[in-house]
């Protein structure tokens, strides 16, 4: 095992999770080897071999599904989504023919029916381009079986680690120990893959990114210190560095529920949640409410949509969590990264800019009716108080129609998001319909900035720090100002605690996040005031670049180095 010596070394990634721990590497052992192209004997039955493939891809799907059935929150998804990937007909009958026609070992028919499924699925782009990952990692696991190696994934030891892999699969990510992981590196992803969303809902220091020339430099058992906040790995860390982040670990920060700055005024932090489970923890997570609670969840990998009575136990498993308190409720998102059979047509060019979010109410009305119902008759039966908002919205057209069937239902505060720029730089007029909004900012950065937030080679664009987003988001809250339309960000961008007080300056009057994000955001906001965040607000909105305003902003805020921030 390396120890650490008078020469640390400094490598650079992307920082996704924050925290400051240090370790020893364990490296995550390759995948499997791709099969040799090899064909069946002459006396073998092929209907066996065809049977031994929808055998392994069983395997599979049940070792997932017990593992979700383990797992909770946005893990127990992840894991629930790839075993419907394994048990996907297309693979196992795309693997079957190349068995029936060309007699390839079941093995080898796996693996190629694998790379023209990815393929596919890599040319649709964003969200569809991500799902190649869970094929690859479905793919190595029938392999596995078939063949009767180990089974990839994380490597079990008995002391905690600093996992470094090329990337991870989502059913990888989703088994993550924290109390053994202590942090990873991957060589690709980006800020907004499912590998850096949940590593931020574990609260699991992470970076992603940081290419092989800088993993091939981590060796089991070197000790490394990762900075998920400044995206930096210290190979062989001097003893102080090691110390320190000793120190920061050992701390141990609880928010209360009071949301502030220092001169008393009030900020709400909020929690994105997506099931009831997830409401639970973020209410004993001290949560002050639900910014952002993601209906989808309710709808994925089903055939059709599900019914009203089901969908009003699904709400009122996340209501009931919050009584007497605000639950802002998006109606469906989907499209584009969340593609929904009975509601999406998955073969369009460009997804992301096609009918999805609010935009289905054109073709499926009764879709968002339905859902509209559930969700006042789930109201009435709880304490808490629904807002609810659409996606997508892009014309004041569609902020008054939404808003007016929204209220038609019973509920009474209808808003909606703010992803697209023509919302932002509209609304003023979108404010005469709509009771308040929330910023999702990571769409909202891909928009602006026209790079696919699920590229890890546009990175560099895909953050919240940029100051044409940041002028936009100032642009949303002037034009709520008048009114007193409340505006809120409930993107990736509100659990960065630098960033968040650069929100707050802007004018944005709530901020949510994971739960996990809660004590950080809150212990930096409790330390500036109103007045020091519009300063510092105006300072990100006239930098240059993005990392220029995140920097210039974060010198002017000792608390985060204090806090490993």
């Amino acid at each position: 095992m390396s120890t650490t010596d008078d020469n640390p070394t400094s490598l650079n990634g992307i920082g996704v999770s924050p925290g400051l721990v240090a370790g020893p590497v364990a490296r995550m052992a390759p995948g499997i080897t791709e099969p040799a192209v090899a064909t069946l004997p002459a006396d073998s039955d092929v209907e066996t071999e065809c049977e031994h493939i929808a055998e392994a891809a069983q395997t599979v799907k049940k070792s997932l599904e017990l593992s979700a059935a383990e797992a909770k929150g946005d893990g127990k998804t992840l894991l629930e989504t790839t075993a419907q990937m394994a048990a996907d007909p297309t693979l196992t009958s795309s693997a079957q023919a190349m068995v029936k026609e060309r007699r390839l070992v079941p093995e080898r028919a796996v693996w190629e029916a694998a790379g023209s499924l990815a393929s596919m699925l890599e040319s649709l782009g964003g969200y569809m381009a991500e799902r190649t990952r869970d094929v690859q990692d479905v793919r190595d696991r029938i392999v596995a079986v078939l063949t009767d190696s180990p089974m990839p994934g994380i490597p079990r030891l008995p002391e905690p680690f600093v996992l470094v892999a090329e990337d991870l699969a989502p059913a990888d990510t989703a088994l993550i120990d924290p109390e053994k992981v202590l942090a990873f590196v991957t060589s690709e992803g980006g800020p907004t893959s499912h590998t850096s969303i949940l590593a931020r809902a574990l609260g699991i220091p992470a970076i992603v990114g940081a290419g092989s020339e800088v993993t091939d430099q981590l060796h089991d058992g070197d000790i490394v210190l990762v900075d998920g906040t400044k995206g930096i790995i210290t190979l062989n860390p001097s003893e102080d560095a090691l110390r320190r982040a000793r120190e920061l670990a050992s701390r141990v920060r609880v928010f209360k529920g009071d949301g502030g700055l220092k001169d008393g005024r009030e900020v709400q932090l909020l929690a994105n949640v997506g099931d009831g489970a997830g409401a639970r923890s973020a209410a004993e997570a001290g949560a002050m409410g639900v910014g952002l609670f993601r209906t989808e969840f309710c709808f994925l990998d089903q055939p059709e949509e599900p019914t009203v009575e089901a969908q009003v136990e699904a709400y009122k498993a996340v209501l009931e969590a919050f009584p007497g308190k605000k639950v802002v409720v998006r109606t469906l998102d989907a499209g584009a990264d969340k593609p929904l059979p009975f509601l999406t047509d998955a073969t369009e060019a460009n997804p992301a800019l096609g009918v999805r979010a609010y935009r289905t109410t054109r073709r499926n009305p009764e879709v968002l009716e339905h859902q509209l119902e559930a969700l006042a008759k789930a109201e009435a039966e709880t304490d808490a108080h629904v807002w609810v908002m659409a996606p997508m919205i892009s014309t004041t057209e569609e902020a008054k129609a939404f808003a007016e069937k929204a209220r038609s239902y019973g509920l009474k505060t209808a808003g909606m998001m703010i992803e697209v720029p023509s919302a932002a730089i509209l609304a003023d007029k979108m404010f005469e319909h709509a009771d308040f909004a929330s910023i999702g900012t990571n769409d909202l950065t891909q928009y602006v900035m026209a790079a696919d937030r699920l590229l890890s080679s546009l990175a560099d664009l895909s953050t919240g720090w940029q100051p044409a987003v940041l002028r936009l988001i100032k642009a949303a809250c002037d034009g709520g100002a008048p009114k007193d339309r409340p505006v809120g960000v409930c993107g990736e961008a509100a659990a960065d605690p630098a960033l968040a007080v650069v929100l707050v300056g802007l004018g944005v009057k709530s901020l949510s996040m994971t739960a996990r994000a809660l004590p950080d955001v809150d212990a930096v906001l409790k330390t500036v005031t109103f007045e020091d965040a519009q300063r510092l607000a105006q300072v990100a909105i006239d930098a240059i670049t993005a990392d220029a305003a995140r920097e210039a902003v974060r010198a002017e805020l000792p608390i985060l180095e204090e806090l490993g921030l």
